[in-house]
């Protein structure tokens, strides 16, 4: 007998987190990770670094920890990363954000967009608006807050939404409109013109705006744009962010969201039943990340612009058609030329072919709407140089 109640079975299994049978669905993820570890293949299917971050921000981790900061930190976050989250949005985008009431430092980005969804979702009318492909958390944390997903479709080459299907998607049922930019999967950074539509679109309808903006400094050919900036902007949206990607340091687990105080105490209040607190030691580490200077923020972007640059050439050079992408992790290529019409198959048989894991966007696609993405993969490019150009070899080889 299942020891899972009705209700969370039902919602589960809505969210794709049960198996037919009931059972704990795995993911692609942990399918292919496990591939990898089998097979000996580089393990480009998920987005972490296989290099440390910034000695400085790592050193200051470990000072935490020698100087007894490894208990609970308040609520919202200890002050000097509220501080220094305050100062970097003012540095970066001339943004004013209190931090004694705009911002909660939270798990990762992960927990600040479940905590946003379950505290503002008022009930199984409310509609969550997303761009699809999305990455894959969105789905099951709008199912357990019990609202329904509504998709707008982002499509090659340039995964760009059409802002009519923005429109139509866009109803006085929406609650939230949720918005990933730079974008996980695709690599897309959206034009400022589809900005502008969600904002008009939140104020027409009076939605929230959600924002997932991990890859903030991430953004290969122009300065990030917060949609919190645009005009009309500020007093419906909020804006999650986090150190992990910026900073290399993805198993510290340490984000933020920050916005109107009434909207952030919301927050605050289902945070404190989630996890609590978290991070000690790594808080006070993540706030001299933080201040680091412009040098160590351009050297980031551009170091990664140079990885999908190695990626993208062995994966053209192997016979992929490739998506360059405009800021983030990870590049998207279309494996049909090479008999991928079904990318999951396709990155099945990967790891033995070529030695090469990777992910078939399809993964972050609603189930009814695969058919359009079934020849497209993504692969991570926020690894070694050195890993990236023997990952580009054996592509060429198996090929």
């Amino acid at each position: 007998m299942s020891v899972i109640p009705g209700a969370w079975r039902r919602t589960a299994a809505g969210a794709g987190l049960l198996a037919p049978d009931g059972t704990v669905a795995p993911t692609i993820f942990a399918e292919m990770s496990a591939a990898a570890a089998r097979t000996g293949a580089i393990n480009l299917g998920q987005g972490f670094p296989d290099e440390d971050g910034p000695a400085e921000v790592l050193e200051a981790a470990r000072s935490a920890i020698a100087h007894g900061v490894n208990q609970y930190p308040p609520g919202r976050g200890i002050p000097d990363l509220l501080a220094a989250i305050s100062e970097h949005q003012q540095r970066f985008y001339g943004l004013e954000v209190d931090p004694g009431s705009e911002i909660v430092v939270t798990a990762g980005a992960t927990e600040a967009l479940t905590a946003t969804l379950l505290a503002l979702i008022d009930g199984p009318d409310d509609e969550v608006v997303v761009f699809e492909p999305y990455y894959d958390s969105y789905a099951a944390a709008v199912a357990l807050a019990g609202a329904r997903l509504r998709t707008v479709p982002l499509r090659a080459p340039d995964f760009q939404p059409d802002l009519d299907a923005l429109a139509d998607a866009v109803t006085d049922r929406t609650r939230i409109i949720l918005v990933n930019d730079p974008h996980n999967p695709t690599g897309t950074v959206f034009d400022r013109s589809v900005l502008e539509e969600v904002v008009r679109l939140a104020e027409r309808h009076d939605a929230i705006i959600v924002t997932d903006e991990v890859y903030e400094h991430l953004s290969f050919h122009a300065p990030h744009t917060p949609i919190v900036t645009l005009p009309g902007a500020a007093s419906r949206t909020l804006t999650i962010s986090s150190a992990g990607k910026t900073f290399s340091t993805t198993g510290w687990k340490i984000g933020w969201v920050h916005g109107p105080a009434e909207l952030i105490t919301a927050v605050l209040t289902v945070k404190q039943y989630l996890t609590y607190v978290n991070g000690s030691p790594f808080q006070p580490a993540v706030a001299v990340g933080l201040r680091l200077g412009d040098d160590y923020f351009a050297g980031a972007s551009a170091a990664l612009a140079h990885k999908h640059e190695i990626l993208g050439d062995g994966l053209r050079a192997a016979g992929f058609s490739v998506f360059a992408p405009q800021g983030g992790y990870f590049t998207v290529a279309d494996a049909t030329a090479l008999g991928g019409t079904d990318a999951a198959d396709f990155c099945r048989a990967l790891p033995e072919r070529a030695g090469v894991v990777a992910i078939p966007l399809t993964a972050f696609v609603s189930t009814g709407n695969r058919a359009e993405y079934a020849g497209l993969v993504r692969f991570a490019a926020c690894k070694r140089v050195e890993v990236l150009e023997e990952a580009a070899a054996r592509l060429a080889a198996g090929f």
